[in-house]
């Protein structure tokens, strides 16, 4: 036997994934919000996959993931400016601790409403974000 190497079958190519229908797109578009609840690993991973196969879902995905970072943002600036205020109280503003879930109450009730006009078939622009993504 030889080992000589076959040349490659024009047929053969990696195809490009097929456009999602408008359902599909509408609906993936709605899940990327709704996975806010969970943080920013739904919304990144719907946009990487579906990005380049329905515009609907490219635009709903990455705003819902510019918000989503915006949270992480404030959840970690909270962390950090209650860290410091408890640190310099002596534990005595320990109580404020309980604001540093206020992000993700705040997240978890926008991706509720951006789902609900998502699904929809409407665009949904979260009232503040960074817009990192463009």
């Amino acid at each position: 036997m030889t080992d000589q190497q076959q040349p490659a079958d024009p047929s053969a190519e990696p195809s490009q994934p097929a456009p999602l229908s408008q359902s599909e797109d509408t609906q993936w578009a709605s899940f990327a919000h709704l996975g806010g609840i969970l943080g920013f690993l739904p919304s990144l991973i719907i946009w990487l996959i579906f990005k380049d196969r329905g515009a609907f879902t490219n635009t709903e995905a990455k705003e819902a993931l510019n918000f989503q970072i915006t949270m992480v943002g404030a959840s970690i600036a909270l962390w950090i400016l209650t860290t410091i205020l408890i640190t310099v109280s002596w534990g005595l503003l320990s109580p404020l601790a309980i604001f540093n879930y206020a992000p993700w109450v705040v997240s978890v009730i926008f991706s509720i409403i951006a789902f609900l006009q998502v699904k929809d078939g409407n665009h949904y622009r979260y009232p503040f974000a960074i817009r990192l993504i463009k």
